[in-house]
């Protein structure tokens, strides 16, 4: 079973399109948000984000 946290985190960074911005949002450090989306993708088995320094955007799976 996922962490519905993961998941939260997860959402709200693909609506706020940030890392920064969600972590904010949500009173956590943006490292504990990354470490959300991380264990997700781990559990899962795909890589939901493409990252960059400057851009984030969804993979395949992701969108799904």
């Amino acid at each position: 079973m996922h962490n519905p946290l993961d998941m939260l985190v997860f959402a709200k960074i693909v609506e706020l399109r940030s890392f920064s911005l969600t972590a904010r949002r949500l009173g956590i450090s943006r490292s504990a948000a990354s470490k959300h989306v991380t264990r997700l993708e781990q559990a899962l088995g795909a890589r939901l984000l493409n990252r960059t320094t400057r851009k984030l955007s969804l993979t395949e799976p992701g969108h799904a």
